[in-house]
């Protein structure tokens, strides 16, 4: 198993208690890690020493704030290339079924392109292909971690080391594509209870799913679709 994606994968997902039991060990494998230069391995210490020091309840909240209640900062990668279209169903599709023929099986309630999930089966698989996946999700991240950036969140360097670890420079013009949307304002509930309406994603066996679907879905860049109020998308 590749520990830094295990790692990397707990301090992406919600914080508790158990999380900052072991936020030790994590310190101690991201140190580790030579794939990350020690500049990122700097960049990323005050993230570990908050999730370790910090009231588990503030934690709690500014994840909230981050993740849950702002799309532009989702974690489930497809809203980022898909919105609520059609399309994303079909990913997520593909993306269960490369889980299932990579032996895993997901332990969470979390949708299957979590990035959380994402990276404990990155962590189960050959390098060269968690790698070619991260690679394919490089304007995804590279966007995330500038809003992140921006917001000065300690949550940036994790995406700086993930594109790091993939040896993968983002589309400038894909990364542009996406931080051209406006940003959420977190604390506005109405206008991000309108934003978060969303039409039902289906699931369903498709046997002809795998890696390169799911790198094809994570790298290409849909219109953003955007459904007029009352009228379910296409």
């Amino acid at each position: 198993m590749d520990r830094t994606f295990k790692a990397l994968s707990l301090i992406l997902s919600y914080p508790t208690t158990e999380l900052q039991a072991a936020m030790p060990e994590i310190s101690g494998v991201l140190a580790a890690d030579a794939r990350l230069t020690a500049a990122a391995r700097r960049a990323l210490r005050p993230l570990l020493d908050d999730l370790r020091d910090k009231d588990i309840y503030d934690l709690e909240e500014s994840y909230v704030l981050l993740f849950d209640r702002s799309r532009t900062l989702s974690l489930n990668l497809f809203e980022h290339v898909h919105g609520e279209s059609r399309a994303r169903g079909g990913a997520m599709v593909d993306l269960i079924e490369t889980y299932r023929a990579g032996g895993f099986e997901p332990a969470s309630s979390e949708l299957p392109d979590h990035l959380p999930m994402l990276l404990e089966f990155l962590a189960t698989q050959p390098a060269a292909d968690a790698h070619e996946i991260l690679a394919d999700a490089a304007h995804i991240l590279a966007a995330l971690g500038e809003r992140l950036a921006r917001r000065q969140s300690a949550y940036a360097p994790v995406f700086s080391a993930l594109l790091q670890i993939a040896g993968a420079s983002a589309d400038s013009g894909a990364v542009a594509e996406l931080l051209a949307e406006p940003e959420d304002d977190p604390n506005d509930l109405a206008a991000l209870d309108e934003v978060w309406e969303e039409s039902e994603v289906l699931f369903g066996p498709d046997p002809n799913a795998g890696c390169p679907q799911v790198r094809e879905m994570l790298g290409r860049m849909d219109e953003p679709v955007k459904p007029t109020p009352g009228v379910a998308a296409e």
